[in-house]
């Protein structure tokens, strides 16, 4: 019976201990010093052999300007525990917080002597100098630590000490020396480095990293070099440079083709369509592997049928199909290769049912939940284009209930909202992009965003939506490459509903779909009339943008395109567009972009 009492004594104590550990840490992280002292001098005395006791104890007598009492304090403690080199550092700290500065330097350097003995000592001296933001005393305890000891690599807190600094080229270069001693610190290098690092080549810590890594690829051919500036060049989406970065580490270590096939990916969707192509290409020249092959031919042909025009290139795109499907068959193997072929018969050479046809087959051979949901969700899209919105809609819903929470669930409710759209059905339209809006994905919420309101800015005073309902038949026709035809029905919308709410969008679709045509200068006019309709507007910026690009790529007047970005740069500093326009208009001036 007593054991049990004094285990039951124990438990209280411990509980109580706790108790007033976490009221002492709250009052001190509210500032009430006062409160938290009465509880930390308790929680010290029991228990002394806790640093935290110790540390927040003195803290409290040194914010109520207590020296006497944290003075008393650091004497009895160092008196106890005399290997605590680093309270040589506390009693500075508490000669400086009295101005006395001559006596907080010579404890100082007391402290740092302990690390010419002993190099270990660096990160204890080190680590109690940044908690008293002596940062210029700690970055000497960890540097002076590394010159005595190579082998330790105290680089991370360097660096972090730097950037608290703001001495940011200090701070890449001691994460380069972090790599520089150990390439397996390649990630974590690109993960602090990165919060310093923009997409805009031009920015001058990008400039800066750049050059400082360059210099050590010079000095030593190191994977790590290639690496980094593989991952800048990406950041910056010049997939071309970083291209070249990943063939050099593939020359130097030719174990895998992966970061090549994962570059030319990144490259790919964001339209980069000849670096995909070399990329690709590479690949195809340097493996014997089957899956990467087949991948290659993937993204290739998706390549050729972006960029094919003519008839005769068309034609090329179905011949190099069918090799395919002679050579590797239509089973699960080739199924990337089968819904790419679906998506070419639909909106390349206008043969929807073939491409059903295909996808319904292809199912069959489908191995997992994700991969039937992708083809589901294909199927859906070919039906769309066709017209037949309701079968549309039960292949959508089916991917949405049969994968719920994943990402593919929240591609189907989107197509579930758009093709809703598209028939007309408009508030079931706005209920599902509703939720969508806080979709996990940024491309799904802001295409959500969009449609939503492009619905709700439009229904609104106009009970049977017929100007919507017409601007939603041009989006179908523009969605089934009836490109003239969706121009025609805008038209009629502009005249039908001049000065509408419906107006800019309408225009502005409009002007999209005379650059798909190649017909600039209509496209040119619809941009300058939007501008001039609505000089705040939230689509003026988008036309600046886009006519900027006109100027350049189509209609050959750089200084008008220069204007153009200049525009964006100076009066829109907080558009999407900034970073791309400040990189464009550079260029056009003829700055040397590395």
């Amino acid at each position: 019976m007593p054991s049990k009492i004094i285990v039951l004594f124990f438990l209280i104590s411990s509980f109580c201990s706790a108790q007033n550990a976490n009221l002492a840490n709250m009052y001190f992280e509210r500032g009430d010093y006062i409160l938290a002292k009465s509880l930390y001098e308790q929680l010290y005395k029991k228990n002394d052999v806790r640093r935290d006791y110790f540390k927040r104890l003195l803290s409290c007598y040194q914010a109520l300007e207590n020296y006497e009492e944290a003075t008393s304090l650091l004497i009895k403690h160092q008196k106890k525990f005399r290997d605590q080199t680093n309270l040589w550092v506390e009693i500075g700290y508490n000669f400086q917080l009295q101005g006395k500065t001559e006596e907080a330097v010579i404890n100082y350097e007391k402290a740092l002597q302990y690390i010419e003995n002993d190099p270990y000592q660096g990160n204890v001296m080190g680590r109690a100098f940044e908690e008293n933001h002596l940062t210029d005393y700690a970055l000497r305890s960890y540097k002076r630590a590394m010159e005595l000891n190579p082998k330790l690599n105290l680089d991370l807190n360097v660096a972090y000490l730097y950037g608290e600094k703001a001495d940011i080229e200090n701070m890449f270069d001691s994460y380069l020396n972090l790599v520089e001693k150990n390439e397996k610190y390649y990630a974590t290098v690109q993960r602090y480095a990165g919060r310093f690092i923009t997409e805009d080549s031009e920015y001058p810590n990008n400039v800066l990293f750049r050059k400082l890594v360059l210099k050590r690829l010079q000095k030593n051919p190191n994977n790590s070099w290639n690496k980094l500036l593989s991952w800048l060049f990406t950041q910056q989406k010049e997939y071309n440079k970083a291209l070249v970065q990943e063939k050099a580490l593939f020359k130097r270590n030719s174990e895998n083709l992966f970061r090549i096939e994962e570059l030319g990916d990144i490259a790919f969707y964001n339209n980069d369509n000849a670096t995909a192509k070399e990329a690709f290409s590479y690949v195809l020249v340097n493996t014997k592997d089957q899956n990467s092959i087949l991948n290659a031919h993937y993204y290739l042909l998706n390549v050729a049928i972006k960029t094919a025009v003519t008839k005769k290139e068309i034609q090329t795109v179905e011949k190099q199909f069918q090799e395919l499907f002679t050579e590797y068959g239509r089973t699960f193997t080739t199924l990337d290769l089968q819904m790419a072929y679906a998506d070419f018969l639909t909106f390349t050479k206008n043969e929807p049912e073939k491409a059903i046809a295909i996808l319904k087959d292809a199912l069959k051979e489908t191995t997992s939940d994700y991969q039937h949901g992708n083809f589901k969700l294909k199927l859906g899209d070919v039906l769309v284009y066709t017209n037949r919105f309701n079968e549309a809609l039960i292949n959508y819903s089916q991917v949405q209930t049969d994968l719920k929470n994943s990402s593919l669930a929240q591609t189907a409710r989107f197509k579930v909202a758009q093709t809703s759209y598209f028939k007309g059905d408009f508030k079931w339209a706005l209920s599902q992009l509703k939720v969508l809006k806080k979709s996990t994905s940024q491309l799904i919420a802001n295409d959500a965003l969009e449609l939503h309101l492009l619905i709700s800015d439009n229904i609104i005073g106009d009970t049977l939506h017929t100007s919507l309902k017409m601007y939603a038949k041009a989006d179908v026709l523009a969605y089934q490459n009836k490109t003239q035809a969706a121009i025609d029905t805008l038209n009629a919308v502009l005249k039908k509903f001049k000065g509408g709410a419906i107006e800019d969008e309408t225009i502005y679709k409009q002007a999209e779909l005379y650059t798909k045509i190649k017909k600039y200068n209509l496209a040119e006019g619809n941009y300058l009339q939007l501008i001039e309709l609505d000089k705040t507007g939230i689509l003026v910026d988008n036309s600046y943008f886009k006519l900027a690009e006109l100027y350049q790529n189509n209609l050959n007047n750089r200084d008008k395109a220069k204007e153009m970005y200049q525009k964006i740069i100076f009066e829109f500093p907080n558009s999407i567009y900034l970073v791309e326009a400040r990189k464009q208009f550079r260029k056009l001036r003829g700055d040397v972009l590395n």
